[in-house]
């Protein structure tokens, strides 16, 4: 007999960098829970520089998130397009679609749909529409991949800065306490050390580890209760799962509290 497969969790976002951010925690604390976790940014970063070619930097930006992702043993998945060119169109959706298929996850785990970029709410609407369509037999994927009856939980976290694109502030609707795992998550941030030049001198970002802290932070005062958390909103379940499924609070209830 086959042996039950774990359930999964895939995190899906848009750069190198962006999952660190704001899903690590939740993601190392569901693999603590059992779960089989993927790593996937739709766009290879090439743009996050100042000092190298958009090739260089690509690859650069590749081998930082793969060492991210093997730091808590997750499953990485190769990006799919350049910086800027993050579009809802046929054939990045094609693309994306075929990954969700062999992943084919219980957590899906995307941006937020009002980000402060393009590039994070488009990354979101394909990571939707590519979950929405897995079971969908005449949806052609590239490369072709059997459809899926999976049923999918979508979360989405929160926006960069905690704010909307006009700034105010997203207060989630679920808060993960990430405090026992704060080092780790700033250990795979830290795997992204060509960021740190750039954030600082396109973002203001005075330290990009700093910043991190600071807005989980942001998130745990928002909770009333944790130091550090991450914030989500579980997606409308119509077409994914089931209405009442929450297999996120579920894995992690002690970890858990709902606005």
């Amino acid at each position: 007999m086959h042996a039950e497969r774990k359930p999964r969790a895939f995190a899906v976002a848009a750069h190198p960098d962006d999952i660190e951010f704001v899903m690590a925690g939740t993601l190392i604390l569901l693999g603590q829970a059992g779960y089989e976790l993927h790593y996937m940014n739709i766009a290879n970063g090439c743009c996050g520089t100042t000092e190298y070619s958009a090739a260089e930097a690509a690859e650069i930006r590749a081998r930082e998130g793969q060492v991210a992702a093997a730091s808590i043993g997750a499953v990485f998945h190769p990006s799919l397009v350049n910086d800027l060119e993050i579009f809802y169109n046929h054939e990045s959706l094609t693309r994306l679609a075929a990954v969700m298929r062999e992943v084919a996850p219980e957590i899906l785990l995307i941006h937020s749909p009002l980000d402060y970029m393009e590039d994070h709410m488009n990354a979101c609407r394909l990571a939707l529409t590519a979950a929405f369509a897995r079971g969908m037999p005449n949806y052609p994927t590239a490369p072709a991949r059997a459809p899926v009856d999976q049923p999918v939980t979508v979360y989405h976290a929160q926006p960069h800065g905690n704010r909307d694109p006009l700034g105010n502030l997203v207060r989630p609707k679920m808060f993960v306490d990430i405090k026992s795992v704060i080092e780790q998550k700033t250990a795979m941030l830290a795997c992204h050390a060509s960021q740190k030049q750039w954030l600082d001198t396109s973002q203001g970002f005075d330290s990009y580890l700093r910043t991190m802290h600071d807005l989980s932070r942001e998130v745990g005062r928002l909770s009333r209760t944790f130091e550090y958390a991450e914030g989500w909103r579980r997606h409308y379940p119509i077409g994914y799962g089931a209405i009442d499924g929450d297999p996120l609070a579920e894995a992690l209830s002690s970890h858990v509290l709902k606005a």
